[in-house]
């Protein structure tokens, strides 16, 4: 992954391209390409890169362009089918003059046009240029890996890798946007192409933007899809598709680990990476290098598995201690490279992570992210599956009780407490088939982080999360099953807007560090989105068909293992020691006021609670959260602005820009 930026001049009254500026830009995203910085102008546009050498280290700088130079394109992320490409591409007669992935696009583009895309395999944002004929088209992966943010300003499309990117060419200090931290304080995090910045947006998953003749237009290339009837399953006999689950699981690592750089590999101690790790281990010519997370917290640890499957692969391994001072530490600098607040701290550690990655020599990661969402892994799905089932005899006093399956510290047997938890978990009863159903009582939970925004600005988010994700549902998903509706909500808000974003992109990129994600390869996704539910989730056994595919791979313990999601310390890391000067400074009501998001008697009372120790649930805990890297975010991107983007330079060593201008 790179980072790359531009300014395109959307009619010929705009101003100018200045160098000055697209230099900043561009090195403000110098930690996503800390290997080289690279400009091109031309009266309508100037692109920017900030290169992270993968393949073809020795020719694949960017900008790059066709044989005519009438094309350019610079891109951040990786065309894992490049070489298959590439040797397409010249039996059409085209010309290459490097070695890199990069190239194939601007040659794709002049023998498909914008259905270029449809012929990549791969992770990635890509803006190109069409000198020919006066266009450009911004183009984003299919499940939102890598990311891409845009704004229109005095006739001008901006655009760039990171928000971060933008700021110096606004102008002017940015404003929240109500709308967005509603959104997050619902779904984690704002739905594209919404984000926490007025006026910015974010290219949703599977778009592309074409900006021509001095208007722009998005158009959707892909989109998550399940069947609208029965005969779109897929019929051969569960042994038969599993056996193609892991040939394309198979497949999906081999081409991820094309790279002139060495591959290693996150190790979490659950299903999901225990199977990328074993796919590795049988390519017998690629070395295995694993790295996890140790926590003190027996509660959320995983260092046992994690060994167990060192142990069984024979791999080197990197373990990260996770402390409290880690994480109460690492919180402002994880808040500045997400760009949005957080309701966990679990990003802060995956950036430690990845800076053991980099410190050990490693450049690229493959993780298991994207299986729970693609074969059905989580317990929200079994909890929906159990509702639904329920809601079959919504009078029933039994049928909740099955709840304790995945909850077993459930108290569904006396007075009041009984009728909390059914009230709760009953919320939809009345309409299983509701395209939200799967998801009303976790927003529900996150939304209780509302009740901390001060009056002023809960009017101005006006609670109407719901309404706007409702606006991006696809055509056709009331007729799919219960389960399909659970993963696409999943896929399109959690995964898409925070793990892949937030806890992914952000956190390894802090350190110039690639994930690549086989489970989310295209082919396997179109793959299992036509698998029948049950192959899915097997009564209340998840990822059923996958554990059947790699059964032989695995030691029992992990083929059998229950899900546990990753957690990090939360509010308690803050306040077991000395407590971060920041926390008390964001904190205090003067600053609370002055910021205007929060009601700082509710703060108060919250903090007070958490400096006892009174915090341990998760309400609570994503409102401390919430509360305190939305504060962060206001000083670094608006109160800071004049001084962060205006005034000074980025901070760390900076590396030299290569201008190319055509006048």
């Amino acid at each position: 992954m790179c980072g790359l930026c531009g300014i395109h001049r959307l009619t010929a009254s705009a101003p100018p391209v200045e160098t000055g500026v697209l230099a900043d830009m561009v090195a403000r995203i110098g930690h996503r390409g800390p290997d080289e910085q690279r400009l091109r102008i031309e009266p309508e546009i100037g692109l920017g890169h900030a290169r992270l050498s993968i393949i073809d280290l020795a020719t694949g700088s960017q900008p790059i362009h066709n044989e005519d130079r009438r094309i350019w394109v610079v891109f951040n992320g990786e065309v894992f089918n490049y070489p298959e490409l590439r040797r397409a591409l010249q039996a059409q007669g085209h010309r290459f003059y490097t070695d890199s992935d990069t190239e194939v696009l601007v040659h794709l583009y002049e023998a498909y046009g914008d259905d270029f895309v449809e012929h990549l395999n791969g992770q990635f944002a890509i803006a190109l240029w069409d000198g020919r004929n006066h266009r450009l088209v911004l183009v984003r992966d299919r499940v939102g890996i890598a990311p891409l943010y845009y704004t229109e300003r005095d006739g001008r499309l901006l655009f760039a890798s990171e928000v971060k990117a933008l700021l110096p060419a606004l102008g002017g200090a940015p404003r929240m946007d109500p709308a967005g931290l509603d959104q997050l304080l619902t779904f984690w995090a704002p739905v594209a192409p919404r984000t926490l910045f007025a006026g910015i947006n974010e290219l949703p998953p599977g778009e592309m933007l074409v900006a021509e003749g001095g208007r722009c237009r998005r158009r959707r290339y892909w989109q998550w899809q399940y069947p609208e009837h029965p005969d779109g399953y897929l019929r051969d006999t569960p042994a038969s598709l599993a056996e193609s689950l892991h040939d394309l699981l198979a497949d999906a690592v081999r081409v991820r680990l094309r790279a002139d750089v060495p591959v290693g590999a996150y190790l979490s101690g659950g299903l999901d990476s225990a199977v990328i790790t074993a796919l590795i281990h049988r390519r017998a010519d690629v070395p295995l290098r694993t790295f996890s997370l140790r926590f003190a917290d027996p509660g959320l640890d995983e260092s046992a598995f994690q060994m167990a499957m060192v142990e069984h692969l024979g791999a080197a391994h990197t373990a990260v201690p996770v402390t409290d001072e880690l994480v109460s530490g690492g919180l402002p600098a994880a808040v500045w490279h997400a760009e949005m607040p957080m309701l966990r701290a679990a990003p802060v550690p995956m950036a430690a992570l990845s800076a053991a990655v980099r410190d050990a020599g490693y450049r690229v990661v493959l993780t298991g992210e994207g299986a729970d969402e693609v074969l059905g892994g989580y317990d929200l799905f079994k909890e929906a599956k159990i509702r639904d089932f329920w809601a079959r005899q919504p009078d029933s006093r039994l049928r909740p009780r099955l709840l304790r399956r995945l909850y077993p510290y459930l108290d569904m047997t006396r007075g009041q407490g009984q009728v909390y938890l059914e009230r709760f978990f009953g919320m939809g009863l009345d309409d299983p088939s509701g395209a939200f159903f799967s998801h009303l009582p976790r927003w529900t939970t996150t939304a209780r982080t509302k009740q901390f925004l001060s009056p002023a600005y809960a009017s101005a988010a006006a609670d109407q999360a719901l309404d706007g994700l409702a606006e991006v549902l696809p055509a056709g998903m009331q007729r799919w099953h219960g389960l399909e509706r659970a993963q696409y909500l999943e896929a399109r808000t959690l995964m898409a807007g925070y793990l892949l974003s937030a806890q992914g992109d952000r956190m390894l990129m802090a350190n110039g560090v690639e994930g690549r994600f086989p489970y989310l390869d295209h082919r396997v996704i179109e793959f299992a989105n036509r698998l029948t539910p049950r192959l899915k989730l097997r009564v209340l056994r998840e990822k059923h068909l996958l554990r059947e595919a790699m059964a032989g791979y695995l030691p029992a313990a992990l083929t059998h293992r229950h899900k546990q999601p990753y957690r990090a310390p939360d509010a308690a890391a803050f306040f077991g020691g000395t407590t971060p000067a920041f926390v008390d400074e964001l904190l205090a009501p003067r600053t609370l006021a002055d910021y205007g998001y929060f009601d700082p008697s509710r703060v108060a009372r919250l903090l007070a609670k958490a400096r006892r120790g009174g915090i341990t649930g998760f309400a609570d805990n994503m409102a401390f959260m919430a509360v305190l890297s939305t504060q962060l975010w206001h000083r670094y991107f608006v109160e800071n602005y004049h001084r962060q983007f205006v005034r000074s330079r980025p901070e760390g060593p900076q590396r030299a820009i290569t201008i190319e201008a055509e006048a």
